[in-house]
């Protein structure tokens, strides 16, 4: 764990190696097929709910900006990381 000059390796002592290691292996599974039927059938339920509440009255009135388009995409594409974080976490705990 010291390096040559007898100081600590930041990188080991914060676990710095191993929290890249996780990030990758998440990033990766973002694209998993078997993690994302699931993720995908979130994204869509809880999505629609969440664009219903949050622009619902705007898409029904006609005033849907472009903003709020762009609101309405991550709307769907938060729960599907949210799931496939989930999936993830699960699959690499056991």
């Amino acid at each position: 764990m010291t390096s040559t000059s007898g100081l600590y390796n930041f990188q080991d002592v914060c676990g710095w190696d191993k929290g890249m290691k996780q990030m990758r292996g998440y990033l990766a599974s973002l694209s998993d097929p078997k993690l994302a039927k699931t993720a995908v059938r979130v994204s869509l339920v809880i999505g629609s709910l969440l664009f219903t509440i949050n622009h619902g009255m705007a898409l029904v009135k006609g005033k849907m900006t472009k903003e709020r388009w762009i609101s309405a995409c991550l709307t769907y594409l938060v729960p599907y990381a949210v799931s496939i974080h989930g999936q993830f976490t699960a699959r690499s705990q056991q």
